[in-house]
């Protein structure tokens, strides 16, 4: 066993140490002031966010999981309907649709980016198919100048899921802005992460947007008037509060993801591991500005799971995202799918291992995480001439 620090898969205490009486000064004036909900700050986050987002307006809620939910009731999504999206994505994707009494329609994803794969929506179009939610995975936008063409073309919606993903683009232009909605999520893990749930919506149309805001507040205006049935989802002022203090250094965060990434390439590359074909690395779409929410390693010949079990006894923290693919769950066996109907998000769910990537991460924390994951491949390539 190597003797070294723990290597944590993720430390947000790091980043929030050095910014904590900046943060505790923002969330005394919302204290003090006391205006919990609804405060100056939720404004001034949503005309930031709008404006990283290049959207006319941005809709902040509770959590990412409701404003893909919000998302779907502002578009009018009824039983019967059918909904496109990933199965190799979080659960909130998916269950927002079941919410509505909608039918989900799994389609495969592209084996590099693990993103869904646009040609897969385009076979499971149909007459009954009323939005599409493409998943930006991992920090990494999807195709969407040719997913918005599909579905442009049909008059569909398209519902981003950018969770994990605030900051990144395609060809350019920022997620968020190429469909009819974007859904972006606060939570702490997140590249912009808040100090528990939070939420936002961004969208261009202003009449979708003040839609939005309506059914987020229990469809009520005025007060004890209720024009719609809505639910409770606001952003709350001190989540607010917080998220503006970060949301100043965003970019240095995702230079600094993006430069741990390129040393992971560096450290693997010299490894000699990618030439033994024992890992693939993360593939990076040319088109795609990349915000690295995730570092994710393929591992072949079934030792995904030894692998982990090997770092996680020399310290070194690591996570897999998922290994349960939405349609091969028990609470989606009613739909039908077998796991084979997706082969691409199944093989992907066997192989994909995900390493530490936060901006703090050092240098030598690197080095560390790829030494590890090298003597285990030395060692299954001694006990296998042994």
């Amino acid at each position: 066993m190597f003797n070294h620090r723990p290597v944590p898969l993720l430390d947000v205490s790091r980043s929030n140490s050095v910014i904590r009486d900046e943060v505790l000064e923002a969330l005394a004036e919302v204290y003090d002031s006391g205006k919990f909900l609804y405060g100056p700050q939720v404004t001034s986050l949503e005309k930031s966010i709008a404006k990283l987002c290049n959207t006319k307006h941005a809709v902040g809620c509770a959590s990412g999981s409701d404003a893909i939910l919000l998302a779907l009731m502002a578009l009018d999504i009824e039983p019967g309907d059918e909904v496109i999206c990933p199965s190799f994505t979080f659960f909130a994707t998916a269950s927002a649709v079941s919410r509505m009494g909608a039918k989900i329609v799994f389609a495969d994803i592209d084996p590099r980016t693990y993103n869904i794969d646009p040609q897969q929506i385009a076979a499971k179009i149909t007459s009954k198919t009323r939005a599409i939610i493409p998943v930006h995975l991992f920090g990494q936008a999807a195709q969407m100048n040719d997913i918005c063409n599909l579905a442009g073309n049909r008059d569909i919606p398209v519902i981003e899921d950018a969770a994990q993903a605030i900051g990144a683009a395609y060809h350019g232009r920022p997620v968020c802005s190429w469909g009819t909605i974007g859904c972006i999520s606060f939570y702490p893990t997140k590249n912009l992460g808040g100090f528990g749930d939070g939420g936002m919506l961004a969208v261009d149309n202003e009449s979708l947007a003040d839609r939005l805001r309506l059914l987020g507040g229990h469809g009520m205006r005025p007060r004890y008037h209720h024009q719609e049935i809505g639910i409770n989802s606001r952003l709350d002022t001190f989540q607010a509060a917080a998220l503006e203090v970060k949301a100043k250094r965003l970019d240095a965060y995702t230079a600094a993801r993006q430069a741990n990434a390129a040393r992971y390439h560096h450290l693997f590359e010299e490894s000699g591991l990618i030439k033994s074909g024992a890992i693939d690395l993360p593939y990076q779409d040319p088109a795609a500005f990349h915000v690295w929410n995730q570092y994710s390693l393929r591992v072949h010949d079934g030792r995904r799971d030894q692998l982990r079990s090997y770092l996680t006894e020399n310290k070194v923290g690591s996570e897999i995202y998922y290994p349960i693919p939405l349609h091969e769950q028990v609470c989606y066996k009613n739909l039908g799918y077998q796991p084979e109907d997706l082969p691409q998000t199944h093989r992907a769910a066997l192989e994909i291992l995900h390493l530490p990537i936060f901006p703090e991460l050092t240098e030598e924390e690197q080095v560390a995480v790829v030494s590890r994951i090298s003597s285990f491949f030395q060692s299954a390539r001694s006990r296998a001439v042994a």
